[in-house]
């Protein structure tokens, strides 16, 4: 096979495991199926005990290619590991349009922030026996300003060899106008690569998977557009899961999560990896 015509590489993590049994569920599912090749873990999530643990390492061991990332998590309805953390609402992180608008007035203090997620590392390192392979954040928090310093500054302590997930995608002017949820993501990743650049951690090299949550969509058709023009190197987020209590209680994101998994696990996924000549492998 030619270089020209050698399918493209990318990544396709699932995001939130440990959220829930019904979204470790589906992603295990995935990841045996060879539909994901990397899933991040909420190590504040309810259902991240020994057993979801030991159920996504053997998914994951045999799977030819699955990466296992921590999936740091600062805003409600969790709640911190460290003691004393602020700003807090409660006993609970801030919800995420307040931890971003403290992020951006500059009234958050990374060092507290830092202090989290090493915490966050520990824990992840406790319940799989090694750093994770790549770190991102719950709500892309690892963008929010003051964040991604403490973020940085917290994986090149805890996991250097880890890679970053940054927001930015690689698309022409009119289609990038077209989402301000998108565009937003754009906006703040380029702060944060510069500052993974100089930190020397790897990042992925485009990014693609943020949509509407609360509107009916066509995930199929959705998944046409993020791998259009997605480089090697690129990566997808998703969110695949069955609902569940647990869910329901913690995310308004639960339908959209059942179509996301049933679109992955059928037979029109990967001829549309094909006709985008991309793989997973």
């Amino acid at each position: 096979m030619s270089a020209a015509a050698r399918p493209r590489r990318i990544w396709l993590c699932a995001d939130d495991y440990g959220i829930s049994p019904g979204v470790n569920r589906a992603i295990r599912d995935l990841i045996e199926r060879g539909r994901l090749n990397a899933t991040s873990v909420m190590t504040v999530g309810p259902a991240i005990d020994g057993g979801e643990v030991a159920a996504l390492q053997t998914a994951a061991a045999n799977s030819p290619r699955c990466a296992i990332g921590l999936h740091v998590t600062l805003t409600a309805p969790f709640r911190p590991l460290t003691m004393h953390f602020r700003p807090s609402d409660g006993s609970m992180f801030l919800p995420f349009p307040k931890l971003l608008r403290a992020g951006l007035s500059r009234r958050l203090d990374p060092e507290i922030i830092r202090a989290e997620l090493i915490v966050q590392f520990a824990a992840f390192a406790e319940k799989f026996g090694r750093a994770p392979d790549f770190v991102d954040g719950h709500q892309h928090v690892q963008l929010y300003p003051q964040v991604r310093d403490a973020f940085v500054e917290a994986v090149k302590e805890a996991a250097p060899s880890a890679w970053v997930r940054q927001g930015g995608r690689i698309q022409p002017l009119v289609r990038r106008l077209s989402s301000p949820k998108a565009l937003f993501l754009d906006f703040l990743s380029a702060q944060f690569r510069r500052r993974a650049k100089n930190a020397d951690l790897a990042f992925n090299a485009a990014f693609a998977g943020a949509y509407d949550f609360t509107r009916a969509v066509d995930f199929g058709a959705l998944m046409r557009q993020f791998l259009n023009g997605l480089p090697e190197g690129g990566l997808v987020m998703c969110h695949p899961g069955f609902v569940d209590d647990i869910l329901i209680g913690l995310d308004p994101l639960t339908k959209a999560r059942e179509q996301e998994h049933a679109f992955l696990a059928s037979e029109d996924f990967p001829p549309l990896l094909a006709a985008n000549n991309v793989t997973l492998a």
